[in-house]
């Protein structure tokens, strides 16, 4: 920031550069979000695809957007932000129209990939100017409009899609595409570099700083065990949409909607309303409440709420128990996730913060291709087979009660992991929280255990597939690939015991 620009106050201390960022920031996650409120649902009920594909394909979308701000980052570091910006807009505004154009399954990953590379390309600029163009003084308020940005986004383009699918599905993915090609204008003729670090780092450093995190398995035993609630929370992009397309009787919200004046049909885009509403509504509130608190209890509060909100949709198929399940939820990963940054703050170590804190992250790859291949899974194992007939649903009747049986069952699961991980992460508060030899070597020896396990689970679903199905089980090929590679990279990382 310029002289002139720090002495003034408030709003005002922000350069063009913070705002243009901050706008780019709400059509690229306006794009996001719109689509993504209902991709599971556009390709399953529209395209036909199975719970699963539709899994493993969401898995390797989400998990792209990521890994690569890692790169990222360090290529806007040494080629200009404004470059890899305009970089960005072009990937997605061409995966974005691309992927509503074709309706084979390898053309929709290969362009959903696209998009995926143009987001996570995208997040480390927008973050870095953010950082650069606000000072110590005001740089809680520049984040906290950046976080509303973001929010602001996930409201409102799911509002238009909704107006947008009743004309034609397609229309959802040109949409995207157009709030990302209008974002060109602005970062080619008004965005401005800003100042940049004199010493940047090249991809090979890049790269040995991740094997360096990857290599402490303190750290990852701590990444491992919060990814868990993220596998919950990637639910709301896949089983949360097909339980409500499913089971649930939505007349009753639309009923009331129309009551008050407004013309409204409940459907999925809105889980995505809920969620990003809840957090524009309450999250100054519960920063203010939680901003002097120690980080670990909050989180465990936020993880507590949060899989209390699953809890509430294990316990009835009306919808207004649905819409307070997702608040609920909401309002659980906003008090957690948050204090989530300063508690790795506190267990790296102490000469690594600024390192550790570029890879915390890592929650996000996990929770996205576990939360989503997992998610998709027991869908099909559990609720698919006791699907009632969509008039049955339509009608309000009761469910039979093999199907809420089985309803109740299927929430609960995901409702008790959300609990085993506030408890996980008590017991490594407790026991691994401190940067010391023997918490280094149990850490290393639970990871190394369980980059084995995953290994062999891993390696037997692959011979499974392969060899003892009447067909090659591409799907559980691709899963356990998946394992394998963790597993496997895991263990060649680990495999070095830590001096004690």
């Amino acid at each position: 920031m310029t002289e002139a620009t720090a002495k003034k106050k408030g709003l005002k201390a922000f350069p063009t550069s913070f705002w243009l960022a901050n706008l780019m920031e709400l059509f690229e996650r306006g794009a996001y979000y719109g689509m993504n409120s209902v991709l599971a649902v556009y390709l399953v009920k529209i395209l036909k695809f199975d719970e699963q594909a539709v899994g493993v394909l969401q898995g390797f979308f989400y998990a792209l957007t990521y890994i690569l701000p890692i790169v990222g980052g360090a290529l806007a570091e040494r080629l200009g932000y404004r470059r890899m910006l305009m970089v960005a807009f072009s990937l997605l505004t061409i995966g974005y129209f691309a992927t509503g154009l074709v309706t084979s399954y390898g053309l929709i990953f290969l362009f959903l990939l696209l998009v995926g590379t143009g987001s996570g390309l995208f997040k480390p600029i927008i973050s870095g100017t953010i950082a650069r163009t606000t000072t110590k003084e005001n740089s809680g308020l520049g984040f906290g409009i950046y976080y509303w940005s973001i929010n602001i986004g996930a409201f409102i383009a799911p509002l238009i899609v909704s107006w947008l699918k009743g004309f034609r599905w397609q229309y959802v993915f040109f949409a995207s595409a157009l709030w990302c090609f209008l974002m060109l204008i602005p970062t080619t003729f008004f965005y401005r570099d800003p100042s940049r670090p004199t010493n940047t780092k090249s991809i090979k450093e890049v790269i040995s700083s991740a094997l360096i995190v990857l290599r402490d398995s303190r750290f990852m035993l701590m990444i491992v065990i919060y990814s868990t609630f993220w596998i919950i929370y990637f639910q709301n992009f896949g089983t949360v949409l097909w339980y409500l397309r499913d089971f649930i009787y939505r007349a009753p919200v639309d009923r009331f909607m129309a009551s008050i004046g407004i013309p409204f049909h409940f459907d999925a885009e809105h889980v995505t309303v809920i969620n990003a509403g809840t957090i524009i509504l309450l999250v100054v509130l519960v920063s203010r409440i939680v901003k002097k608190l120690k980080p670990l209890p909050v989180m465990a509060a936020g993880i507590l709420i949060g899989s209390t909100g699953f809890l509430i949709l294990a316990l009835s198929q009306n919808p207004w128990y649905f819409i307070l399940g997702i608040a609920v939820f909401s309002l659980g990963e906003m008090t957690a996730h948050p204090k989530y940054y300063s508690y790795v703050g506190l267990i790296a170590p102490k000469d690594r913060v600024a390192v550790y804190m570029g890879y915390a992250f890592l929650y996000g790859v996990i929770g996205s291709l576990v939360g989503s291949n997992l998610g998709a899974v027991l869908y099909e194992k559990i609720l698919k087979p006791v699907t009632p007939p969509p008039e049955l649903v339509a009608s309000g009747a009761s469910l039979p009660f093999e199907t809420v049986k089985q309803i109740r069952f299927f929430w609960l699961l995901f409702a008790v992991l959300g609990f085993s991980t506030m408890i996980g992460m008590l017991i490594f508060n407790k026991y691994f929280s401190k940067d010391t030899p023997e918490a280094n070597l149990k850490a290393w020896k639970i990871m190394l255990g369980l980059y084995v396990v995953l290994t062999g689970v891993g390696l037997y679903f692959f011979l499974y597939a392969l060899f003892f199905t009447p067909q090659v089980q591409w799907k559980t090929m691709v899963q356990s690939f998946i394992m394998l590679s963790i597993g496997g990279g895991g263990i060649a990382i680990s495999w070095k015991k830590p001096e004690v």
